[in-house]
């Protein structure tokens, strides 16, 4: 059985509104790859993500603002033959994301921000305090380039 590349943007989608954590994946100020999972949100081809406004991530991004978000779902293990280790595999439907950091920095947008965030796991309707938005660090990705696979389905 052999992966499928998926071109249709709304099967892209599909699969990132099914995730509940993404992977973003960076490179450090020594040149080397660093990754860290996230929540997020997602909305007409931006990733939505929040964090402290210190840290590793924040000073890497700050250097080199390109990412690469993996998005991943529907894992199901399988085997032809039990006993046959290389028949075993596993289906999945996957998702990346390319694109450039921006932070943003304006109070009120961060509300929305962190509101398109929330939807990703509650359909409740938020209120911010202004000392937490102040403190949190928000920043999107807008997408430039998507590639989805799927293996198995």
């Amino acid at each position: 059985m052999r992966h499928r590349i998926l071109t249709n943007i709304i099967e892209i989608e599909e699969i990132i509104k099914k995730c509940h954590v993404c992977h973003v994946a960076m490179v450090d100020l020594d040149g080397k790859p660093y990754v860290v999972p996230m929540n997020f949100g997602f909305e007409e081809g931006i990733i939505y993500l929040h964090s402290s406004r210190i840290g590793k991530k924040i000073e890497i991004l700050k250097a080199n603002p390109e990412v690469c978000v993996a998005f991943s779902t529907d894992y199901l293990l399988r085997y032809q033959n039990e006993n046959v280790a290389c028949s075993w595999s596993m289906k999945y439907r996957s998702v990346l994301a390319y694109g450039k950091v921006t932070f943003i920095e304006d109070d009120l947008q961060k509300v929305n921000h962190m509101n398109i965030i929330m939807k990703n796991y509650s359909p409740k309707e938020f209120k911010y305090n202004p000392p937490s938005i102040r403190e949190v660090c928000c920043w999107k990705v807008i997408v430039n380039k998507f590639e989805g696979r799927v293996f198995g389905y």
